[in-house]
């Protein structure tokens, strides 16, 4: 049996952020409305205290490397098309 984990580390920035209580608002509705539906564990890994940056971890386990890349693509478009805020970087490792 081949399991498969992925890690999608998400770089990204509310430009509109006036406080730490602004960028957590962003953040949490974008990690509610990924996690909905989806199999995916998320946490916000860096930048915590910043107001404007965010570094999100999407993890997501299972046993087909495409459909696993699929998804983690998805969660990518998510981020980019998101006007609340902008993707600076990702990067996404299949193990």
């Amino acid at each position: 049996m081949a399991t498969k984990v992925a890690l999608l580390h998400l770089e990204l920035m509310i430009p509109d952020a006036m406080s730490l209580k602004d960028k957590r608002r962003v953040v949490k509705s974008f990690k509610d409305r990924i996690a909905h539906g989806r199999n995916v564990s998320i946490a916000e890994v860096d930048h915590v205290g910043s107001i404007r940056q965010a570094v999100l971890a999407v993890s997501m386990v299972g046993s087909d490397a495409r459909y696993i890349r699929g998804a983690m693509d998805k969660i990518v478009d998510a981020a980019r098309t998101n006007r609340s805020m902008v993707m600076l970087d990702y990067e996404v490792e299949i193990l």
